[in-house]
C-alpha cells in the first residue's frame, strides 16, 4: 500500500503502524516500517494501543481503527487507506457464510466506510490479489515481514486461509466479485428501508420511535426496525438479534434487546420503540396495547 500510494500521489501521503503489543517483536517491526518511511520521505508515526479484555481479534480492530481515525483527523486526512485485497475479500465472504449472517455481513469488507471519527477508510487494493502485491514488495526489494499470527489456527480468519489455500478449485477472485454483487444488494435493500423509515416512524415524544408496519418485505421492516433500535440503544444491534426479537413479538407482546423495549399492539400492525431498564437480554411478556 504504501509504495502504491507513494507512486500514486507522491507528496501527498503519510503513513502510520499501530502497534498492538500483542507480540515482542511487533516494536521492531513498527521501528522498521517508519526506516523505509523516513528514507521514502513519508511522514510515519507509531501507534501504541491498549486492547480491552474479551476477544482478542475484535478488540484490536476497534483498537486499530479508532487510533487510525484519530491520528487520521489530527492531520486533516482526506481517507486512511488500509491494504486489504480480494484474498482478504474472499476470506471474510467464506467466514461469514460459515456464520450464517445476512446479507449486509455477506457483503464482505467495504470498498470505503466511516469507521472511526470522520476520516472514511478507503480499500483501494480490494482488486488485487495478495500474490500481486507480494511481487511489487519482491521487486522493490525490501524487507519482508511474515506475521505468525497469519498462520494461527487459533483464529477463524488463519483456518479459513488455510482451507483456501488447500482447495485451488475455489476461486479467490470469484468470490471477491460475489461480495461485490452482495454489497450492490445490501444497498439496494437499505435504500428502501430508509424510504420505509421516512414513510413509517415517526417520534411522538422525544426518545421515543413509532414505527407503523407497512407491507414491505421482511427484510426492509428488519433493517427499519435494527436502526430503531441501534439509535435509542446507542450501540449496534447483530441482525440475527432483531430478526429473534421480531419474530417473538407476537400481537400484544413486549420484548427487550440491548437495553431498548419494542411493544406491539394488540393488532399487530404497530410497534413502539423505547428506551428501558434491561440492558443486554432479550424478554418477552403481555403488554398493554398502545395506539
Amino acid at each position: 500500500m504504501l509504495l502504491l500510494a507513494a507512486a500514486a500521489i507522491p507528496g501527498r501521503i503519510a503513513a502510520a503502524t499501530v502497534d498492538h503489543g500483542l507480540r515482542a517483536e511487533s516494536a521492531d517491526e513498527a521501528a522498521l516500517v517508519a526506516e523505509l518511511c523516513a528514507r521514502m520521505g513519508v511522514p510515519h508515526r507509531t501507534l501504541a494501543v491498549s486492547l480491552a479484555p474479551g476477544n482478542t481479534q475484535q478488540a484490536a480492530r476497534q483498537a486499530r481503527y479508532a487510533a487510525l481515525g484519530e491520528w487520521g483527523a489530527e492531520l486533516g486526512l482526506a481517507a486512511i487507506a488500509t491494504a486489504h485485497h480480494a484474498d482478504d475479500q474472499a476470506e471474510t465472504l467464506l467466514m461469514r457464510l460459515n456464520r450464517g449472517s445476512g446479507l449486509g455481513g455477506l457483503a464482505g469488507i467495504r470498498p470505503a466506510a466511516c469507521l472511526a471519527g470522520p476520516v472514511p477508510v478507503v480499500r483501494p487494493l480490494l482488486g488485487w490479489r495478495r500474490a500481486e502485491l507480494a511481487a511489487v514488495v519482491t521487486d522493490a526489494q525490501l524487507e519482508v515481514v511474515d506475521d505468525p499470527t497469519n498462520a494461527d489456527l487459533h483464529y477463524d480468519r488463519a483456518r479459513m486461509r488455510g482451507q483456501l489455500a488447500a482447495a485451488p478449485w475455489l476461486d479467490a477472485a470469484a468470490l471477491a466479485r460475489s461480495a461485490g454483487h452482495l454489497e450492490q444488494a445490501a444497498a439496494a435493500l437499505a435504500h428502501y428501508a430508509d424510504a420505509e423509515w421516512q414513510a413509517e416512524v415517526s417520534a411522538p415524544a422525544p426518545g421515543r420511535l413509532f414505527y407503523r408496519r407497512s407491507d414491505a418485505p421482511a427484510a426492509i421492516r428488519l433493517l427499519v426496525l435494527e436502526r430503531a433500535l441501534a439509535q435509542l440503544g446507542g450501540r449496534t444491534v447483530l441482525p440475527g438479534d432483531v430478526a429473534r426479537l421480531d419474530a417473538s413479538l407476537v400481537p400484544g407482546a413486549r420484548a427487550t434487546l440491548a437495553g431498548v423495549i419494542v411493544t406491539r399492539t394488540a393488532t399487530g400492525d404497530k410497534m413502539m420503540v423505547e428506551p428501558g431498564r434491561v440492558r443486554g437480554s432479550t424478554a418477552r411478556s403481555p403488554a398493554s396495547p398502545r395506539a
